[in-house]
């Protein structure tokens, strides 16, 4: 460890400026009016911390269980002063184990090719520093401690070893401070050599109709000098009718970016069509290193994308890294950690052994034992996702999908040619949560239903039993809840990828109209704004807000599931055709509650309109007949279907049949 007096001058660099090219991750602080429980990515302001039992998430492996509570949660002890330095008062005890400032050694040394590294800070002051690492069952382990004392600007330099992360773990530092005040200037995580190439990195955000986000990104982008530095080009394909050059506030983040953004107008591709014109662009008109993809609706913390390069550049080999996902309505829940494929049904899910939507304010990272374990991926999603220059050079651009399953099957692509992932902890975005919507019964069914059969075939089993099982239940589910549009567009899915590859580019732009059309012909693809709009339920009060418990062993599952079929093919009773039986929340849309009914409004997912259901007895005839029919057809032309696609996939992502199919149009 080395302790060594500097200038003012220099601590917006810890070290100087030969450092930057092994800086791995900086100190960041919470931005000014930040409430607490976003506060808690940042630090860990708890006090008198004590050992309890915490449960794992189901299907984690059995390891000690360590939590540590602490208390004052409501209380700021550290006095920011800007993103990269704050004031320790006196008698306060600060720690840095939180999500953005805590090392997560154990993706470091898994896929990076270092064995130690530095923890840097410029602190001014009395106090003390002290840095704890964990196992990857998440037991803590003190590394080391050094008393500050000297006077004047003082920059720590503490070597730690990366070695002891196989499974998992991270490092931090806490502050304390005596009978006076410590002051942070500056800090970080740095590599012990230089990395590897340029830190030369193309952003890409295709956008429809959401102006504003895409500004407030654009402005963080470009409010840190040291982020702005290592990008050389910004591009955004705008599909939209909103279009973003007309967002208040543009201007203004135009100017700093200055030819650096390239914004180009084309039809609506979806989001496959989008960032594969970023790729094209990227790799045809930049010198760029990386593309990192982004969605168009998110809260981005701009030291993600330092973060996101430096670990490209120190892995040990090319590969994608994938940022995590925060949620942008209740901004300290973690939503993913990490996600996979099963290759049997061919469904993406989250990792195993973590916890979907956990909240970091209430369990922070030295609370949750699961946090210190390395998750390993198949793929990341493009909400934020870097592909090294080399990696999409030699793999191509995205496949013409659209929306849904295009960066789960580049994950996949990559990985069958030798490329990883790593969804790395403290690389984030703040991105809408998935709880307030589901999109697998919306228009986007169709999407979800094509593409996942055309990603297996790339990618699955040889023998589709397992997905085709699973997609004929969901069918079997959609009928009983009287989503015959789901059902309708299924049927349309399916069609289209018994079409044959042939077929996707010449529907890439039409789809969407088609699809949307398809669905308006039914009750369920019509939402209402309220349920005012039709008749209400004549139920009483009471009799309206009690709902049956759902069944959860397999007989009374089995018995249900017979007395709701043999409902659905009975003649529903004409008076319910325009009264609903009964009002459902989105909540208690469950398949043993709509069974039973022929008619319903349930509300949407989100909350802001409902759907007048009712049920059609030959429309649940016809479409089972017709799905049966369809899971047939596919089983016995599985073979063909994977020889085929296959056979095209280097043409359906390569540059030439973009442009001539696409581009050029």
């Amino acid at each position: 460890m080395t302790q060594t007096v500097v200038t003012a001058e220099e601590t917006a660099t810890p070290a100087g400026e030969a450092a930057a090219s092994s800086l791995l991750q900086r100190v960041i602080l919470p931005r000014s009016g930040d409430p607490m429980s976003v506060r808690s990515l940042y630090l860990d302001e708890r006090t008198g911390l004590r050992m309890t039992t915490v449960p794992e998430p189901t299907g984690a492996p059995p390891g000690p269980k360590v939590d540590l509570t602490g208390t004052a949660m409501g209380v700021r002890r550290l006095r920011v002063t800007s993103r990269i330095s704050a004031v320790v008062p006196e008698q306060t005890e600060v720690s840095f184990g939180a999500y953005f400032n805590a090392f997560a050694a154990g993706y470091w040394r898994r896929w990076s090719r270092l064995t130690e590294l530095h923890l840097r800070l410029v602190v001014e002051g009395t106090g003390r520093v002290d840095v704890y690492r964990t196992k990857s069952d998440g037991s803590q382990i003190f590394v080391r401690g050094i008393v500050i004392t000297g006077p004047g600007l003082q920059e720590l330099d503490l070597d730690l070893d990366l070695r002891p992360f196989e499974d998992g773990g991270w490092y931090w530092f806490d502050l304390t401070t005596d009978s006076s005040e410590l002051t942070l200037h500056s800090g970080g995580w740095y590599a012990a050599e230089a990395a590897t190439g340029r830190a030369a990195v193309t952003i890409g955000m295709p956008t429809f109709n959401r102006p504003a986000d895409c500004v407030a990104t654009l402005t963080a982008i470009g409010e840190d000098p040291i982020v702005l530095d290592a990008v050389t080009a910004v591009i955004l394909p705008d599909q939209g009718t909103k279009k973003v050059r007309d967002e208040p506030g543009f201007e203004a983040a135009a100017a700093v970016l200055g030819d650096k953004l390239r914004i180009i107008d084309q039809p609506n591709l979806g989001g496959s069509g989008g960032y594969a014109r970023v790729m094209y662009e990227a790799l045809g008109s930049t010198d760029c290193e990386q593309i990192l993809f982004m969605d168009d609706d998110i809260l981005l913390e701009p030291d993600s994308v330092l973060r996101a390069v430096a670990f490209s550049r120190f892995s040990r080999e090319p590969m994608l890294v994938g940022g995590q996902m925060l949620s942008l309505q209740a901004r300290s829940q973690l939503s993913t950690m990490g996600e996979v494929v099963d290759r049997n049904t061919f469904l993406w899910r989250n990792a195993p052994g973590t916890e979907p939507h956990h909240d970091l304010a209430d369990r922070t990272l030295r609370q949750t034992p699961w946090l210190h374990r390395r998750t390993d991926v198949d793929y990341n999603a493009w909400w934020m996702c870097l592909i090294p220059r080399a990696v999409a050079e030699d793999l191509g651009l995205p496949l013409p999908l659209f929306i849904k399953w295009d960066d789960a099957e580049y994950g996949l692509r990559a990985r069958s040619r030798g490329y990883r992932t790593a969804t790395v902890p403290g690389i984030a975005i703040w991105h809408m949560s998935f709880l307030e919507k589901d999109d697998t019964s919306d228009w986007q069914a169709y999407f979800h239903y094509r593409n996942r059969f055309v990603a297996a075939a790339l990618h699955g089993p040889d023998n589709p039993k397992a997905l085709l099982r699973d997609t004929i239940k969901r069918t079997l589910r959609h009928l009983l809840l009287m989503e015959y549009s789901a059902v309708a567009l299924q049927a349309m899915a399916l069609r289209d990828f018994l079409a044959g590859p042939e077929a996707l580019f010449p529907k890439l732009a039409t789809v969407l109209g088609e699809v949307r059309a398809e669905r308006a012909k039914y009750d369920d693809g019509r939402p209402l704004d309220s349920a005012t709009q039709v008749p209400l339920s004549e139920l009483d009060a009471l009799a309206a807000q009690v709902f049956p418990p759902p069944p959860t062993r397999k007989i009374p599952i089995a018995k249900g599931l017979a007395r709701s079929v043999l409902h659905n093919l009975r003649a529903p009773n004409p008076d319910h055709q325009a009264v609903p039986q009964r009002n459902i929340p989105s909540r208690q849309a469950q398949w043993f509650v709509l069974s039973q009914l022929d008619s319903a409004t349930v509300s949407t997912p989100d909350g802001r309109g409902v759907t007048f259901r009712r049920r059609n007895p030959e429309l649940f005839r016809s479409m089972i007949k017709n799905s049966v029919a369809q899971h047939r057809e596919i089983a016995k032309a599985w073979p063909e279907l994977r020889r085929r696609y296959r056979a095209a996939l280097p043409e359906l992502t390569s540059h030439e049949a973009w442009k001539r199919e696409v581009f050029d149009r």
